[in-house]
């Protein structure tokens, strides 16, 4: 990494501190806890769509012996297991609050990722799954039931939505993966109540499988990018919402920072980031200086800052090979 410098700063301390010491280096650790109230609100929002998926599940179950619907019945099947999807990332949510031990030094924020991991599998697979099928009923149509499947798919798009509608507030990796979950249900029952209304005047069951393959691709598109996003916080990439040059010119705006470098930046979960990051400066008082890059840290949803302060003449043991990294 470049070395960013401020000679005009360096000449009138360079020596100043030469004969106290060789090397001293200060370390800071910040934590915010201010995102409880948030991690509340997400493991809430999942448990209220795994509690209307529940009842939607008693619902389909009674439904499909009533329009005697094999299809209804499969569909129960198939949110019997999303119930059981859902009750694994609502306890990874609620595990990813606990706060951190011997075992885990950063918490278990990453355990909401696994939940993400997890239900964006389960959506992978039933979804090549439907475009599979859908894709062989397109030459092959099979006739729609229209019988009690109107109401049927009106109660799914008002339970499915409002669960959907709830995990949409959220902002985590977990929450958008169970929002796309319940969006396939949602989806799915609007295309059979399309159905059931232009099977009551045509007979055109091809548009069931065409609206499937629509739905599909749309739910392969979205695990794409949540997957995506998911393992650039589990491969510690930058934060996309953190602008590094932005944050290294607003610290080195701090006065008395001459230059920094070793600069890390990752995320525990998307939302709450890390950063470590070594200065040079000839400040005599370090925790002011400490408290200033914390303050400017905050603004980028940084909770946790290792930070560690050089002066001018010292030499930096730190494995970063960049010849920047030696004064």
């Amino acid at each position: 990494m470049p070395h960013l410098h401020k000679h005009s700063q360096v000449d009138s301390c360079h020596h100043e501190h030469k004969h106290e010491h060789t090397h001293e280096h200060v370390h800071h650790h910040c934590h915010n806890h201010g995102h409880h109230h948030h991690d509340h609100a997400s493991q809430g929002n999942i448990a209220a769509a795994l509690f209307l998926n529940a009842i939607f599940v008693v619902i389909e179950l009674v439904g499909g012996f009533w329009t005697n619907s094999i299809a209804i019945l499969s569909d129960a099947l198939h949110d019997f297991g999303d119930c059981l999807s859902l009750g694994m990332a609502w306890y990874l949510q609620r595990k990813s609050h606990q706060e951190r031990d011997a075992h885990y030094s950063y918490g278990y924020k990453r355990f909401s990722l696994m939940g993400s991991v997890f239900l964006s599998g389960i959506l992978l697979v039933s979804s090549i799954w439907m475009l599979v099928e859908a894709v062989g009923r397109l030459a092959h149509p099979v006739a729609v039931r229209v019988t009690g499947m109107l109401w049927l798919a009106v109660l799914g798009i008002l339970i499915n939505g409002a669960a959907a509608l709830r995990v949409k507030k959220g902002s985590s990796l977990n929450e958008r993966a169970v929002y796309l979950h319940i969006m396939e249900d949602a989806l799915g029952w609007i295309a059979v109540l399309v159905v059931s209304i232009v099977m009551i005047f045509v007979n055109l069951p091809i548009l069931d499988p065409i609206l499937s393959i629509a739905i599909s691709l749309w739910v392969l598109w979205h695990v794409y990018g949540n997957l995506r996003d998911t393992f650039r916080v589990l491969l510690q990439a930058t934060p996309s919402d953190v602008e590094l040059d932005k944050l290294k010119n607003e610290i080195l705006k701090i006065k008395d920072v001459d230059s920094l470098h070793d600069l890390h930046l990752w995320s525990l979960d998307g939302e709450s980031h890390v950063m470590t990051v070594h200065l040079v400066s000839c400040r005599t008082d370090a925790s002011a200086l400490k408290a200033e890059v914390i303050r400017v840290a905050s603004e980028y949803h940084i909770v946790h800052s290792t930070i560690e302060v050089e002066q001018p003449d010292d030499i930096c043991y730190s494995n970063c090979d960049a010849p920047a990294c030696h004064h």
